[in-house]
């Protein structure tokens, strides 16, 4: 289990652990722990999510796990940490 979400051992590249940029407001990112892969675009590492941030437009580098399929049908990513913090 990380940070809540469980792993499958026999499934490691269903859920991984990724860098990302995600678009969220002030508000919702100090309150939310997961988001919807339509607000999440995954990068190939840190470095590139750092440079890609953009605060003004509330376009956050994070680290999150993901996706997961929720028991809505919605495949969400679950946040690690905000690389800025």
């Amino acid at each position: 289990m990380k940070g809540g979400i469980f792993l499958d051992a026999e499934a490691p590249h269903l859920v991984q652990q990724r860098f990302a940029l995600v678009q969220a407001a002030p508000s919702v990112r100090r309150k939310r722990q997961r988001f919807p892969e339509n607000v999440v675009e995954v990068v190939d590492s840190e470095e590139e999510a750092l440079r890609r941030q953009d605060p003004a437009q509330d376009l956050h580098g994070a680290e999150v796990m993901g996706p997961s399929r929720s028991s809505e049908g919605f495949r969400l990513y679950y946040l690690v940490r905000w690389l800025s913090e």
